[in-house]
């Protein structure tokens, strides 16, 4: 019960600290009716809710996970946050067909499979954004295009 109590708290504490980054979002007079903060403070105010639910009503005997799971985990930040890092010198294709590949062999380990399952999330998500969604993203790396 304390796990829960103690992991509650860290939540909530991140979530208002979430919040108040979303309050400082500058906005320009042309912005829609909403504007950019109020999705991240609705992700915030969520996340202190379940938090607040987490400290009042623990579970009595939560079951803790493997330590080889914990790994797998540690291993998918890691690759969440190279990804992250190496998206705006390599485009967006290249970068996210080997992180959903990565992500997808992690999930069943069948290389054939995550790489396809990579290059077709990583195309099918690139056409949706930059030509449904009308976002400025690049393919591929500017040097390979100019």
């Amino acid at each position: 019960m304390a796990s829960d109590r103690i992991f509650g708290l860290v939540v909530a504490v991140v979530a208002l600290a979430y919040i108040a980054g979303a309050t400082q979002i500058q906005t320009s007079f042309l912005s829609d009716p909403v504007g950019p903060k109020t999705f991240p403070i609705m992700i915030g105010t969520v996340a202190a809710l379940a938090a607040t639910f987490m400290v009042l009503k623990p579970d009595p005997e939560p079951n803790w996970p493997v330590l080889r799971t914990f790994g797998a985990l540690f291993f998918a930040v890691v690759v969440l946050v190279l990804y992250a890092f190496s998206l705006k010198p390599m485009g967006f294709i290249i970068p996210t067909a080997i992180t959903a590949a990565v992500l997808s062999y992690q999930i069943k380990p069948q290389f054939a499979k995550a790489a396809l399952s990579g290059v077709g999330l990583s195309i099918g998500l690139f056409i949706l954004f930059k030509f449904a969604l009308d976002l400025g993203l690049i393919g591929f790396p500017k040097s390979w295009t100019s």
